[in-house]
């Protein structure tokens, strides 16, 4: 589930912005799922390298 726009905004907002733009909005959502899918990759492929199924918290660790 990527994040939303809206998401962004409000991460932005509790980082201390008064006001957020759409644009802003958008990049930032845009990459965050960026970064998030790559993580994603990569902790899927260390799963798979160690022979499971199942992208443990370890997996994760190391792909960031």
């Amino acid at each position: 589930m990527p994040l939303s726009r809206q998401a962004a905004k409000r991460i932005l907002k509790e980082a201390g912005a008064e006001r957020v733009s759409g644009s802003a909005a958008r990049e930032f959502s845009e990459r965050i799922n960026k970064i998030a899918y790559g993580i994603a990759n990569k902790a899927v492929k260390l799963a798979r390298h160690a022979k499971r199924n199942t992208v443990k918290k370890e997996d994760v660790e190391l792909a960031i």
